[in-house]
């Protein structure tokens, strides 16, 4: 049996000033993240700490690529 497709994700156009994209890409990079994966993780945490983050939020995408649908995830890191 086939799991489930994923949730849509929603698609955001987002201007930012080059300095600042430069310092979240290097911040990303530092912590194995997508600067898009950054950016998403650093407003969920600002959501959650001002009490605004919705209930119904999706847990954060897992990160890596996703698992094949056999549910063999490839080889080990070590080998890549």
């Amino acid at each position: 049996m086939t799991p489930p497709p994923p949730p849509a994700r929603k698609q955001v156009l987002l201007r930012l000033d080059p300095a600042v994209y430069e310092a979240l890409a290097r911040w990303a990079g530092d912590e194995l993240r997508s600067a898009n994966a950054q950016i998403e993780f650093v407003l969920r945490r600002a959501l959650a700490e001002a009490g605004r983050l919705p209930r119904s939020a999706g847990p954060l995408p897992r990160r890596g690529r996703p698992p094949t649908s056999s549910g063999d995830e490839g080889p080990p890191a070590a080998d890549r």
